[in-house]
């Protein structure tokens, strides 16, 4: 049916032209019933479109509330001049830099979570946590690398982040651990972090600068 044509099966409009008062008030105004019929047709179509549009945003709303994340933590690793550790992903093609991270075993607590992970990932956890997010922190996985992360069980990962500052030397860091993630680190400005952080984890890592900006205003 085309847009600008009612349908002279509706209810309400068949109600409103078969009343005396109106119609008397329709002559008064000098109003059309064609363009009556066509302006209503129109707020019809409309609220239709209004109401369609809500239930897509509802279900789009539903379906990240049903999104599954992987809990885990992150550690922003410090040095005495305030610079934040990276490292080099060795199983991603390019360079891909990142700050220490990892899952939460059970039974773990996240910050006993974070001292192992740093253990495992950059052979040391001589530090001391300096600050903790309020706070957990989502990012999502590109579709296609979600599907073969963690067997495709995960959308993403929801973490807790500390702030920690580095005790040791940085001899003391080795990346030839059991089981090596990284194959270059090095200490950077954290405001470089946004720049270097591959683009799906951009906005976590600004919200965490945002998180912890007390700490690190020059």
């Amino acid at each position: 049916m085309p847009r600008g044509k009612a349908k002279s099966g509706d209810p309400t409009l068949v109600m409103l032209l078969a009343d005396p008062e109106i119609r008397l008030l329709m002559r008064a105004d000098n109003v059309n019933e064609d363009e009556l019929r066509n302006m209503f047709n129109n707020i019809s179509v409309r609220l239709r479109e209004a109401s369609g549009s809500l239930k897509n945003r509802g279900r789009r709303t539903k379906d990240a509330g049903t999104r599954k994340y992987r809990r885990g933590v992150g550690i922003m690793l410090v040095n005495a001049r305030t610079e934040a550790f990276i490292a080099r992903r060795n199983d991603v093609p390019g360079k891909v830099w990142q700050m220490p991270q990892g899952g939460i075993d059970r039974g773990e607590t996240p910050r006993q979570a974070a001292f192992r992970e740093l253990k495992e990932e950059i052979g040391t956890n001589n530090a001391e946590i300096i600050a903790e997010s309020k706070r957990w922190l989502y990012y999502d996985l590109p579709a296609g690398l979600a599907k073969q992360a963690w067997g495709g069980r995960w959308h993403g990962q929801r973490q807790k982040w500390f702030v920690m500052m580095f005790k040791g030397k940085d001899a003391d860091i080795n990346l030839a651990v059991k089981d090596p993630e990284f194959d270059a680190w090095r200490w950077v400005p954290v405001r470089e972090l946004q720049r270097l952080a591959v683009s799906f984890k951009r906005k976590l890592y600004v919200s965490l600068l945002g998180e912890f900006a007390s700490i690190f205003r020059d």
